[in-house]
């Protein structure tokens, strides 16, 4: 993997709970690492199903290894939101390929 590559700048997102003021549990969005990227793919689906017509986009961003990313976080891109979907490991710890869709489908 070549730093000169990584050209896009992502947010990763983790969900935290907090309280609000009467001290009811709130979720909330925090952004616990900023990372250079690259975009790798980016595709859009359009596909019937059970919501009926809808369009999906899809990026696959390649980006150095994070150890704490699972499926629960987000990244933020462009300032859109996407759902992590899949995260395939590069080489023994040195990069990782990180396949999102857009939140809030």
């Amino acid at each position: 993997m070549r730093a000169g590559n990584l050209d896009r700048i992502i947010e990763i997102q983790r969900r935290t709970t907090g309280l609000d003021l009467h001290g009811t549990p709130v979720e909330a969005w925090t952004t616990f690492a900023t990372m250079r990227a690259q975009l790798l793919k980016n595709a859009t689906d359009d596909r019937e199903d059970a919501r009926g017509h809808t369009t999906d986009a899809t990026r696959t961003f390649r980006m150095y290894y994070l150890a704490s990313l699972s499926l629960n976080d987000r990244l933020l891109y462009e300032a859109q939101q996407y759902e992590i979907i899949s995260i395939i490991e590069i080489g023994r710890r040195v990069g990782m390929d990180v396949t999102c869709e857009k939140a809030g489908r």
